[in-house]
């Protein structure tokens, strides 16, 4: 730890500019964040009052690469964390009392004397951090009172997983002034999950978490959801010349919890009628002999849906294959085929129950023909409204970004890089 002011002058003077570039990779940036931090610095001062010893940390949103709806099967994905995070500036205190300030919302106290689950706070920030202290205790870590300025620029609504982002990040905090940075970011990623499922009340797979606490891009396979397997692919989309895109095509995620129920609902259907709980259960040559059954049983939706799944489980090994191999093309024309996928099969590029409003199958036809061969997209996240990922390369990113914004408005294109760190202590 070091005393606020003399943290603040070193970043104000460029003195962290090398650890901020290996954070948040483009150069672009630099000055960005540097002016990010020290406003945080004096935001932090402001509120608390206080030249106190401090420490910086942040956690990255994350986009989902492959595996479109797949994990809930208990199948395979692939995520990535972005450079785009929630940052911390924080300092003990010695009241056994969390405070948290995030932006301009009111604190949020926490008294760690009693973490115990709290019906009337679901729904809430404050059950969020409740509940990452709480499975910190569980797993025998340490706990401790702290003062906090949080901000982000995580998009929500966007696919970035701010909710997880921020999870990751109390839970950094928490690890780096109590337990020495100790607590894997495996560990910090269920706990994460946990404190969103029980504490805040939403069911949620371990995904969101995993790329967030993780870093980097991560593959996942649920097939013991107890105990996934989650490995780190190492990759260099800097050196590949590659960057990653987000669209905004401003359509709203209202009323589409029943069409993200009616994927699971439907892939689940399908598993049961061969006598399994989940897809991945299913043996896929069985799937393919019990076709005539199945479409008599089930919706041919539903069926389509199934066989995105199998082939979906194929493109996700064979996506971390490509980049072990540092075969960034073969990885892209993944990429496109796990698009089309969606698009065909999986049925989620825009909601049957409002036909007329196709931003997103809009957004992913403006952007192939604006594209052509330098680069990819796909539908990004759940899907039905939201946002698309366009994976390009460098030397087309302005031209593309100035042409999608004509259609989408200002600022509905997110121009990002793949960060290579989970949630960390950044000083």
């Amino acid at each position: 730890m070091e005393k606020l002011s003399r943290i603040r002058e070193k970043i104000d003077k460029g003195g962290i500019d090398k650890r901020i570039r290996e954070i948040y990779v483009d150069e672009g940036r630099v000055l960005y964040n540097r002016n990010r931090y020290v406003k945080s610095i004096d935001r932090f001062k402001e509120l608390f009052a206080k030249e106190d010893d401090i420490e910086l940390y942040s956690a990255p949103g994350r986009s989902e690469v492959c595996g479109n709806h797949t994990d809930h099967q208990n199948g395979m994905v692939l995520a990535t964390s972005i450079n785009l995070d929630a940052i911390a500036v924080a300092a003990k205190t010695d009241d056994n009392v969390i405070r948290i300030i995030s932006d301009n919302l009111p604190m949020e106290c926490i008294e760690l004397s009693d973490i115990s689950l709290r019906e009337a706070e679901k729904g809430t920030t404050a059950a969020l951090i409740r509940g990452v202290a709480a499975g910190l205790k569980e797993r025998g870590y340490k706990l401790g009172g702290f003062n906090a300025y949080i901000t982000s620029d995580v998009l929500m609504g966007a696919g970035m997983s701010s909710s997880a982002a921020f999870e990751s990040l109390i839970g950094s905090v928490l690890s780096g002034l109590y337990n020495n940075m100790e607590v894997s970011s495996i560990e910090l990623a269920m706990i994460g999950q946990y404190a969103e499922k029980v504490y805040f009340g939403k069911p949620c797979g371990l995904m969101d978490q995993m790329a967030c606490s993780v870093g980097g891009m991560v593959f996942i396979d649920f097939a013991d959801k107890e105990s996934p397997v989650v490995e780190k692919v190492e990759s260099n989309f800097e050196k590949a010349g590659i960057s990653l895109c987000i669209v905004d095509t401003k359509g709203s995620h209202a009323d589409l919890t029943s069409d993200y129920a009616e994927v699971t609902r439907e892939m689940t259907s399908v598993a049961n009628l061969l006598g399994k709980e989940y897809l991945r259960e299913v043996d896929e040559d069985e799937f393919y002999r019990q076709l005539p059954m199945l479409c008599s049983k089930a919706s041919g939706r539903a069926v389509l849906r199934s066989i995105h799944f199998f082939e979906e489980e194929k493109r996700v090994k064979e996506a971390v294959s490509a980049l072990k191999e540092s075969d960034y093309e073969g990885f892209l024309d993944v990429i496109k085929e796990s698009g089309a996928s969606s698009a065909k099969y999986l049925q989620n590029i825009y909601s049957p129950s409002d036909i007329y409003r196709q931003n997103v199958t809009v957004a992913l036809g403006v952007t192939e023909s604006i594209i052509g061969d330098k680069g990819v997209c796909r539908v990004h996240g759940g899907g039905f409204a939201g946002t698309i990922q366009v994976f390009i390369k460098d030397e087309a990113v302005s031209d593309y970004k100035s042409r999608i914004e004509k259609v989408f408005g200002e600022d509905s294109c997110h121009v990002l890089k793949v960060r290579k760190y989970g949630g960390i202590r950044v000083l």
